[in-house]
């Protein structure tokens, strides 16, 4: 009887995995640094202000939905109410988010940025957006839609599907099943 016939190893197989392995420990470690740097700026601007990344998160989320409900930004953020309730309670107190009663539905509170929290809004997103900004005037225009394409996969499916490309008012650039 004759012995199974073993594959052996080819090494550019072999090779192509090294450097696939490697490409994945690459591109967690730049974005280790990446985001280290990204929010550092914005770390900096919130310290002046008493506040902490989830302020940010909040402040930033009800900027790109005009009309967000407490509910809906709880979906997005997936903390506790507990922990909203905290961080959004200080920037009501503070003045930088207004939250009102939905006259249709008392139970509702909608939630919108103060004038004081728009200029925090904007000065937060200019310090990030020159950082992004710089990054693809290096890259060049043509690696732009990549490099979305790579961020949306990075995100687990059910929270990709509550991307809007930075607001209702912009159009979604997420690929679609079909595109990988």
């Amino acid at each position: 009887m004759s012995q199974p016939e073993t594959k052996k190893p080819n090494p550019d197989e072999a090779e192509h995995h090294l450097l696939h392995e490697e490409d994945l420990r690459q591109a967690m470690e730049l974005l280790f640094f990446a985001y280290r740097d990204f929010t550092g700026e914005a770390d900096d601007i919130l310290s002046e202000y008493g506040f902490g990344r989830a302020h940010h998160r909040v402040i930033y989320f009800v900027k790109c939905n005009p009309g967000l409900t407490v509910n809906r930004l709880l979906d997005i953020l997936k903390i506790t109410k507990q922990s909203l309730s905290r961080v959004l309670g200080q920037l009501v107190r503070e003045g930088f988010v207004e939250q009102v009663t939905d006259a249709g539905d008392r139970r509702r509170r909608i939630l919108s940025l103060t004038d004081k929290g728009e200029k925090l809004e904007c000065k937060l997103t200019q310090a990030q957006g020159a950082r992004i900004r710089k990054a693809y005037e290096y890259a060049g225009h043509e690696s732009i839609d990549g490099f979305k394409k790579i961020l949306t996969r990075i995100i687990n499916d059910e929270d990709r599907q509550r991307f809007t490309g930075g607001g209702p008012h912009t159009r979604s650039i997420l690929p679609t099943d079909t595109d990988g």
